[in-house]
Parts: structure tokens; C-alpha cells; sequence
């Protein structure tokens, strides 16, 4: 991260409606990233997920891009289609 913007982020976290945001978006961001992970790991294209799962590639690309919100059903599917397993786990704060 660029200097400036960290210095810019760590003012704006000062603010805790700000951080309670940035803190939720994190979490998406990990998600869609462990998700694009496990996808690319399997050797799958988006079109051959689709193929395996019968969600939409359109749909696949949403979940990518983070312009959706997949129930923990779906995210199910999805691993079980690439031959792994959901985990999800809660951590002390």
C-alpha cells in the first residue's frame, strides 16, 4: 500500500461507523478471494464450473466480482463441484 493511503486509512478507521464497514468488506474480500483461490487450485474455468454446478458462468463471474451474495448453500455446491470442502469458522474478536 502506497504510504499516502495508508495514512489516509488509518485516519478514516478513526472513525468506528468507518471501520465497522471497512471490517464487513474485509470479510467479503476474503471470501471471493479464498473462492477465486479454490477455483483457479481445481483447474476450473468459470464456464466449467458452471458446467459442473448448473449455476450460470454470468452468475459465477457475479460471485467473482462481488456483486453477489452467495448463500453458504451455494458456496457448498460450489466446493463440492471443485472436490473440496467449506469450512467456516468463528474466531474470538
Amino acid at each position: 500500500m502506497e504510504t499516502k493511503f495508508k495514512d489516509f486509512l488509518n485516519e478514516q478507521m478513526k472513525d468506528p461507523e468507518f471501520r465497522r464497514e471497512y471490517e464487513a468488506l474485509e470479510i467479503e474480500d476474503a471470501i471471493i478471494q479464498a473462492f477465486i483461490n479454490a477455483r483457479k487450485y481445481s483447474g476450473l474455468t468459470q464456464k466449467q464450473l458452471s458446467e459442473k454446478t448448473g449455476i450460470t458462468q454470468p452468475d459465477i463471474s457475479k460471485l467473482e466480482n462481488g456483486n453477489a451474495n452467495p448463500s453458504i448453500r451455494t458456496l457448498k455446491r460450489l466446493a463440492d463441484a471443485m472436490g473440496m470442502k467449506l469450512k467456516v469458522e468463528f474466531l474470538p474478536a
